[in-house]
């Protein structure tokens, strides 16, 4: 089986960056000049995917807009002769790549988004990528990297990497059978667990392949950490009845849930950017004399 279709959870009001995000939907906070939910779907693309799924609701009428054409501003810019802003804009959703809504009537959690996509997944492997978490690949995306194991192994794949250990209470964090390998078998999984109950610091992050098999466990899944159906609470299920690795991914991951790991995001992008790259990093240089 091959996975061809991603869930993005965009439900969520964001409410560490009130009040940016009191009309503008967190997952369309730019790096730059493109949103987080922008990098996202470009990771899901380049690994294969072609069936891009956002779970939504009322308030993300943004998200659709911006995977939306917008004929009267492509026709301005053909006009005006701006044709690598009008390939820039065309380029968004490629050749091919279809874009499905579907709407989170209650915000029951990561697990809940994830369960409202069944329909449109239907009996297939499907990616879920949370944009929040940015990842830098080396070479390859977190998302190709975690696509070649699944290929391999056939069973559900959770990106994960290490963490301070003081940070476990904000993760789900996975035991695993051989440590220190990049591919490992997961033996248990815990939702945000106190430093000293952690069974490890691995931290799963914002990358799944999952098999369809985990919507029959999201359905009878109840509500765990926060009052919401959890996830981590459904794979912890799905342990006892298939396996499930955890692959630690090559590749730098920025928070930006956060506004430090936003702003750190920002600036590394920034100074990689082919436009104005070596003109900011100018800057920070100037800033750092001053």
């Amino acid at each position: 089986m091959k996975v061809k279709k991603a869930v993005f959870p965009v439900a969520g009001m964001g409410t560490r960056f009130l009040p940016a995000t009191k009309a503008n939907p967190k997952e369309m906070l730019p790096i730059v000049d493109k949103p987080l939910i922008q990098y996202a779907v470009e990771e899901a693309v380049a690994a294969g995917i072609n069936e891009l799924i956002f779970v939504t609701n009322s308030s993300k009428r943004a998200i659709e807009d911006h995977f939306d054409k917008n004929y009267e501003m492509e026709a301005e810019l053909d006009k005006r002769g701006k044709h690598d802003l009008l390939s820039q804009l065309r380029r968004i959703v490629p050749e091919g790549v279809s874009c499905v809504y579907v709407r989170q009537p209650e915000a029951l959690g990561l697990g809940h988004a994830v369960l409202c996509a069944r329909r449109v997944v239907g009996d297939e492997p499907f990616a879920v990528i949370l944009a929040d978490d940015l990842i830098s690949g080396h070479g390859m995306s977190c998302l190709g990297q975690m696509m070649q194991a699944f290929d391999e192994s056939q069973v559900s794949v959770l990106g994960v990497e290490r963490v301070d250990p003081k940070m476990t209470e904000k993760y789900g964090i996975v035991k695993i059978d051989e440590e220190g390998a990049r591919l490992s078998r997961v033996s248990a999984i815990v939702e945000k667990p106190r430093m000293e109950d952690a069974p490890s610091n691995l931290a799963v992050v914002g990358r799944y392949l999952l098999r369809p098999e985990i919507f029959n466990l999201l359905e009878n899944t109840g509500r765990g950490s926060g009052g919401e159906i959890q996830l981590t609470d459904a794979i912890a299920q799905l342990l006892r009845q298939q396996a499930v690795m955890a692959y630690e991914f090559a590749g730098k991951r920025y928070d930006c849930g956060s506004k430090l790991g936003y702003l750190q995001a920002t600036v590394e992008y920034a100074l990689e950017h082919n436009e104005v790259g070596d003109a900011f990093r100018r800057y920070l240089q100037d800033f750092r004399e001053k």
